[in-house]
């Protein structure tokens, strides 16, 4: 196994030790609390480490119509601010109908119903053929973080809790789908109730595996879609996506931040 990877296989199981032995007081270990301290240290500093390089697989869009690219790998990498649990290049898409529908970020207070957002209930497809092999719909689906007060609340008290927690937390509800050669396609915060496929299940590209949602680490409803070398999600590394035909001019490849997904 290469240090990347190996580094990324051993990020996950700091993080939750490390709160122990500082909260505890270091369980009555000589030096226990700043032991504590370097594994939370050590957690961070592996979020850093980019994973092995790979090639940029060509994948079916996972949505249909008019979806906005928020936090894409177009623009920077890694998308979103780092490399654990195999986001590096991970992108996430909100729908946004010509209509305008879609509510504005701090319109309607901090905490908005999901049911005021247009991608919830959206269908999700598979942007590959495979094998499900992680397959979670029992999270709730939780009100929108629509203001700055509830978004700072979320970057900070609540996404360092689910860190802690694992990788279910932060997904929420979520369909792992592994291809024949291994690359395993990760769609996250589904809604509750919604995945139609089980664990063992074969599935086409483009078909349906569940709808949109707003379940774990997430301020709207929206989907976050990445590729890993891993259905261990929590200890993955990220390999490079483009989507068929998902480009703004319709060429292969991925929207920048604030770009239409040229879907289906």
């Amino acid at each position: 196994m290469s240090p990347r990877r190996a580094a990324a296989r051993v990020r996950p199981l700091l993080p939750a030790p490390g709160v122990l032995l500082i909260a505890s007081d270091g369980l009555g270990l000589p030096a226990g609390p700043l032991l504590g301290f370097l594994l939370i240290v050590g957690f961070v500093v592996l979020d850093r480490v980019a994973p092995p390089p790979a090639p940029v697989r060509v994948v079916e869009p996972p949505v249909d119509g008019a979806w906005r690219a928020l936090n894409s790998p177009a623009t920077k990498v890694p998308s979103h601010g780092t490399h654990g649990l195999g986001q590096t290049w991970a992108l996430d898409l909100v729908a946004e109908p010509a209509d305008g529908t879609r509510p504005a970020f701090g319109s309607g207070g901090q905490w908005r119903p999901v049911t005021d957002y247009p991608a919830f209930g959206l269908p999700v497809r598979s942007p590959v053929a495979g094998r499900v092999v992680r397959a979670h719909d029992r999270r709730s689906d939780h009100r929108a973080r629509s203001g700055w007060l509830s978004l700072v609340y979320l970057l900070t008290v609540e996404g360092f809790v689910r860190q802690v927690a694992g990788a279910r937390w932060m997904l929420g509800n979520h369909v792992v789908v592994e291809t024949d050669d291994g690359t395993c396609a990760v769609l996250a915060h589904l809604r509750r109730g919604s995945v139609r496929v089980a664990v063992g299940e074969r599935v086409a590209a483009g078909q349906q595996v569940a709808e949109c949602g707003n379940s774990g680490n997430s301020s709207e409803p929206h989907l976050h879609v990445q590729l890993t070398d891993s259905a261990w999600v929590a200890g993955s590394c990220g390999r490079p996506m483009a989507f068929r035909g998902g480009a703004p001019g319709g060429a292969d490849g991925l929207p920048a931040d604030q770009e239409l997904l040229g879907a289906r």
